[in-house]
């Protein structure tokens, strides 16, 4: 497929990055630097400034779907209104090109608990990630009300970060609203495996309209 792939120099963008073109598939990473990627076969790189939908429109024609790993960084203290803002750009940018398919990756902290209340609301849920997770949940309940994408949102398991396990193990368990546990812990799993979980999605849809989540 000819995919357009937003995040490509981040954690997890990477990973997808390497996944997608591992398969076979032609990535157009739309970025703010592009000295960061080194040209390679079947990857064009386009400067793009995911804020402005007319832009993202010019980048992502002509695409047969839209991956988004997009976050204004963890460290931004507007994190939460250029998250927003930013997201809503992308959708309204994929919409406008004509692309159908939108995969977005997500957050853990929109994932319910046992007694229905999403975990980014515990009492407990640490404040410095408190906006840009939040930022993430509120993404998702638009995303929820979109009709003309066939959109899709994987959220990654509680235990997932950046500097955690980054092999490529080639499994992963499913899930859809309530976390996965490993073992008596928390889920986690590997930048390369949350990868291969979207490509496999993006490749052979199973979730059009909803949300999943993976670990190992």
């Amino acid at each position: 497929m000819k995919v357009a792939l937003i995040g490509a120099t981040g954690f997890v963008g990477n990973a997808l990055l390497e996944e997608l073109l591992a398969r076979g598939h032609q990535v157009t990473a739309l970025v703010r630097n592009p000295d960061k990627l080194a040209a390679r076969p079947q990857l064009q790189v386009v400067k793009t400034d995911v804020q402005d939908a007319a832009q993202v429109q010019a980048a992502v024609t002509g695409h047969d779907a839209v991956i988004s790993a997009f976050n204004p960084g963890w460290a931004n203290p507007n994190i939460y209104q250029d998250f927003m803002s930013g997201t809503r750009a992308i959708v309204a940018g994929t919409k406008a090109a004509g692309v159908k398919r939108y995969i977005v990756i997500g957050g853990a902290g929109s994932l319910y608990a046992a007694d229905g209340t999403q975990l980014v609301d515990s009492p407990d849920f640490p404040a410095a990630i408190y906006p840009g997770a939040s930022a993430a949940r509120d993404g998702l309940t638009e995303l929820k009300q979109e009709i003309t994408l066939d959109w899709t949102q994987l959220s990654p398991p509680v235990a997932f970060h950046a500097g955690g396990p980054n092999e490529r193990t080639g499994k992963y368990r499913i899930g859809s609203d309530t976390p996965l546990s490993t073992g008596d812990g928390p889920g986690t799993i590997s930048a390369p495996d949350l990868a291969l979980a979207v490509v496999d999605e993006l490749e052979a849809p199973k979730h059009v309209g909803r949300r999943f989540t993976v670990a190992w």
